[in-house]
């Protein structure tokens, strides 16, 4: 008799382990609490979804921090070449941006998501939407709540798959995290992951940059080991602070400076190709019957919101010193107060301690659950990192559940 595995969650990582799990000759159920199936992949791809990245397999596995080890394991068996080669069978191939980020050919979600489903029916997978998770019966049968009405499911196995905490108005909304930690399944506290950072902007620098992007510029702060952490890029001025790729890559260090110190601090390299002297020797050079903000614009290409910012960090910018100007053109500092709320960040980090399973994903404290996913306590920065090892943990979770449900049947 075939083993009968349910999987609890339809996003990504919830379909890659259906499609393992069914492809290994098991029952596949899979229960999603919202009206349909990954619906934030869905949204996240509305401007071209971003599956993964071309960058050499050691760069990309150092992008998950201090959880490289353990990303590395799912990786090997699913990497990004795999992710590309998934999509082609489904019928799109991909292409590489400018950037290195790897999109569909026609850059849509939708088209994808839809023959991804339409394969996993045809091979069998049972999708049941509109079941949001109530936690285990006392004879561990899985419950559910279906239209008001209770629900149960009995599997061998199960992998969950059921997001971060970040979108709850697409399903991730982290309220599984009571009923794992009572079931004695380790769990570290959600944040917000790929989030904006609220600062103090005086009312006429709000009023007149939010929503303008800061390009062409380098950033750097301190880690949470004191090491320098340096990128370039850009990002946006929002009403409440700063959001946008470059902030996004640099979340996890600034968000622990939060953690540790109450602020943390931001540094903007406003003028990234320019040394220190040359600013000072330009900022040197008469100016004649130009302003002082003419000047900066015709030297150094400093006007509207880069100029906004050196008033910002330095209201006095007229008035002091040349040396004073180009340090802060070169090291301009935003104190950043707190990160926005869980609910708006892209994903979120925290989740199952992967201390607290084992290197199948199996729960070690509730043998025959597996997890996988952005539930998991990892973290990645936008670029399709984030997406990339949600593909793989799944198939790793997926593939322990076929071992235990073999296993489980010799023993009997």
């Amino acid at each position: 008799m075939s083993a009968r595995i349910a999987i609890v969650g339809g996003g990504p990582a919830g379909l890659m382990a259906a499609e393992i799990a069914r492809a290994g000759g098991a029952q596949v159920d899979l229960f999603e609490q919202m009206p349909s199936v990954a619906r934030k992949f869905l949204i996240a791809g509305k401007g071209g979804l971003n599956l993964t990245h071309s960058e050499d397999f050691e760069s990309f596995v150092s992008r998950y921090r201090e959880r490289a080890p353990n990303v590395r394991r799912w990786l090997e068996h699913f990497d990004a070449s795999a992710l590309r080669a998934w999509a082609l069978e489904l019928g799109y191939a991909t292409i590489v941006g400018s950037s290195g980020r790897v999109f569909p050919a026609d850059l849509k979600a939708g088209p994808l998501l839809r023959a991804w489903v339409r394969r996993l029916r045809a091979s069998g997978v049972q999708i049941h939407v509109g079941h949001r998770w109530a936690g285990w019966t006392a004879h561990g049968d899985l419950q559910f709540v279906h239209a008001q009405q209770a629900v149960l499911h009995a599997c061998d196995a199960s992998v969950f798959a059921l997001g971060g905490g970040s979108w709850s108005k697409l399903g991730s909304d982290g309220c599984w995290v009571p009923m794992l930690t009572q079931r004695g399944v380790e769990v570290a506290a959600l944040k917000p992951a790929n989030c904006g950072f609220e600062c103090a902007w005086s009312e006429h620098f709000r009023q007149r940059f939010a929503g303008q992007p800061v390009k062409s510029v380098g950033l750097e702060c301190i880690d949470s080991k004191g090491a320098l952490v340096r990128i370039r890029g850009e990002f946006l001025i929002t009403a409440q602070g700063v959001e946008g790729s470059a902030i996004y890559a640099l979340c996890a260090p600034l968000r622990e400076a939060l953690d540790q110190h109450g602020n943390s601090g931001l540094r903007i390299d406003l003028l990234p190709d320019h040394h220190l002297e040359r600013i000072v020797d330009e900022l040197r050079r008469s100016r004649g019957q130009r302003s002082f903000s003419e000047h900066l614009r015709r030297t150094l290409g400093i006007s509207g919101v880069k100029a906004g910012l050196l008033y910002e960090a330095l209201p006095g910018a007229s008035k002091a010193p040349p040396e004073a100007v180009a340090n802060c053109l070169k090291s301009l500092p935003i104190t950043l107060l707190r990160t926005r709320p869980l609910d708006e960040a892209i994903s979120s980090a925290g989740g199952v301690r992967l201390e607290a399973l084992d290197m199948q994903l199996m729960a070690r404290a509730k043998p025959g659950v597996f997890c996988a996913g952005e539930m998991l306590d990892w973290e990645a920065p936008t670029g399709g990192y984030l997406l990339t090892a949600c593909f793989a943990s799944a198939l790793v979770a997926a593939s322990g559940a076929l071992k235990y449900c073999d296993a489980r049947r010799v023993e009997s």
